[in-house]
């Protein structure tokens, strides 16, 4: 009873906490220019151009075909998820798989090596179901790429795109074989609360994880440079802002993604934290996008690092995790007791309990996806009012860069000016790109009367 009273405490400060998204107040200047965006996007079509992002008509309906097949992808892609899980669990898949585990192990068990059986249990399960998982969300995969390729959004050969396949399921197999043996032992160990305990581990794994993301696991994947060794003049330009936002982001720390020998599109991200932080600009950026524009890009950027987005980030995820937990406890103990015996999953110190386990996972934190997207837009947009004020004053006009950045950026992946605001909530972790724009158009801080947020005059 005490443990069920301390969850459901637990829970309800972390619904609160995630749901009431700590929103700065909205300046004047702000103010205006969100209602000019909102303005724009009711009084024109829905799929439409917008007047300060607009597409030529046969690149419009190009960017609406593909937006239509993207949006199809995911809720497919996440139809199938739930309906690949009920059959991996009806057809008994799932049992026959912790059969396989339990037949290997038992030898070593029979032997008095319980540890190495235990080992050798985890290792098959984990395989074997992150093998039929991959397997079975392939055709999608495998679709989205090509259609990546027809659009010109991606120039990666099949080659390069299945070894990228190959190392994330690499990687993959190796997270699942540590976290299930995790989950495991908390389970067995203790019945009644692994549940947060497991949390309470998870949460320093998972910092450890942001934190060598930039180091060990990008490379994998990219190529990094520091940017000031291709880009001297862009990178004393951007040390100018650096020094405008009191920041510590030294040369050291700004790096230049190779990823034009994968995608088309253009981007820049901040990642990390502590010793592993820093700005990424990729190479296609700085193909397409004029200097000033890069400025902005960075800008954005920087604002990520100065509000502290990463670490609020990760406190939500931690949130977030722990309301999925608690949640998933009690439907987990609600479904053994009705499925287990047709899954032939009886007991939560079953293997297969795993499977079942990160089913309901799924379910709740697809339900949880527009409340953290609602955060997400808010930091991105956040990030937008920092950049714009970042470069004023370092560029000829803030309104304008910003602007034609997000066109650059909307026209380069296809995005459609003006998606239905439904689409918005559920779908997008960004503002659209059509109500970026608009604000950007709008947003002047510096006019008489009105402040800027962050910087002040």
């Amino acid at each position: 009873m005490r443990t069920r009273l301390l969850a459901l405490l637990l829970f309800c400060a972390s619904l609160l906490t995630v749901v009431g998204v700590a929103h700065a107040s909205e300046t004047i200047a702000e103010h205006k220019a969100n209602a000019y965006a909102a303005e724009q996007l009711a009084s024109h079509p829905v799929w439409g151009n917008l007047p300060d992002y607009s597409l030529a008509p046969a690149k419009l309906a190009e960017a609406q075909s593909v937006e239509h097949t993207r949006n199809t992808l995911y809720f497919v892609g996440m139809i199938w998820g739930f309906v690949q899980a009920i059959l991996l669990l009806w057809l008994g898949i799932i049992a026959w798989m912790r059969d396989r585990a339990v037949a290997a192990g038992a030898n070593l068990r029979a032997r008095g090596a319980r540890f190495r059986a235990f080992w050798i249990e985890c290792a098959i399960f984990a395989v074997l179901y992150s093998l039929a998982g991959t397997v079975l969300d392939l055709p999608l995969a495998i679709f989205g790429h090509h259609l990546q390729r027809l659009h010109g959004l991606s120039v990666q050969g099949w080659g390069g795109w299945l070894g990228d396949q190959g190392k994330s399921l690499g990687l993959g197999l190796l997270g699942s074989i540590l976290s299930f043996a995790l989950l495991m032992f908390m389970i067995r160990w203790l019945p009644r609360v692994w549940w947060l305990v497991f949390w309470a581990v998870l949460a320093p794994l998972t910092i450890a994880m942001i934190y060598a993301m930039p180091i060990y696991i990008d490379p994998l994947f990219n190529k990094f440079e520091p940017l000031q060794k291709t880009q001297p003049e862009l990178v004393a330009k951007l040390e100018l802002i650096v020094k405008k936002g009191h920041m510590d982001i030294p040369p050291e720390r700004m790096f230049l993604m190779k990823a034009s020998s994968k995608v088309t599109t253009i981007n820049a991200y901040v990642t990390g934290f502590g010793g592993s932080k820093r700005v990424v600009v990729w190479d296609t950026a700085l193909q397409k996008a004029t200097p000033d524009e890069v400025l902005f890009i960075f800008g954005h950027e920087s604002g990520h690092y100065v509000l502290g987005h990463v670490m609020q980030g990760m406190k939500q995820i931690f949130l977030g995790l722990l309301i999925v937990f608690f949640l998933g406890y009690f439907v987990l103990q609600w479904m053994l007791r009705r499925f287990g015996p047709q899954w032939r999953i009886t007991a939560q110190s079953d293997w297969g309990t795993i499977a079942v386990f990160f089913f309901v996972i799924s379910i709740f934190s697809t339900l949880l996806t527009p409340v953290i997207n609602v955060s997400s837009r808010q930091k991105e947009h956040a990030a937008d009012v920092y950049g714009m004020e970042a470069v004023h004053g370092i560029v000829a006009s803030p309104q304008d860069v910003a602007q034609q950045a997000f066109v650059v950026l909307g026209k380069n992946s296809l995005v459609v000016p003006n998606e239905p605001v439904w689409l918005e909530l559920w779908l997008e972790n960004h503002p659209q790109i059509g109500r970026r724009a608009a604000f950007a158009h709008a947003y002047d801080p510096w006019a008489d009367g009105v402040e800027p947020k962050y910087f002040k005059k």
